[in-house]
């Protein structure tokens, strides 16, 4: 089976196989880019003042980590339902007044 292909063997555009890649490579740098940042003020003793505090940068490294595995996780649920077998484009999902059903 293709990757292009969802599990019916029903093809999927080129588009989303790109935007959803494009997807998962940006949470990985995403996530990659907090690591990073959070181990070069661990390691360098880089400090930014919040409030008259005086908080680590490798909080809010961690922070960016965190953003970007939850990142990760979404696209995950969103390849799931773009690649349903039933899954088509409506501008009802733009709309506005969008109402939920309860």
């Amino acid at each position: 089976m293709n990757a292009a292909e969802n599990k019916r063997g029903r093809k999927c555009g080129k588009e989303k196989l790109i935007s959803i890649s494009a997807l998962y490579v940006l949470s990985v740098l995403i996530a990659l880019a907090g690591a990073a940042f959070s181990i070069a003020s661990f390691t360098e003793g880089i400090y930014f003042p919040v409030l008259s505090c005086q908080v680590p940068g490798a909080v809010f490294g961690v922070v960016i980590l965190y953003l970007g595995i939850r990142y990760f996780f979404s696209v995950r649920k969103l390849k799931a339902e773009v690649y349903r077998p039933d899954s088509t484009f409506s501008w009802d999902n733009f709309r506005k007044n969008h109402k939920h059903k309860v």
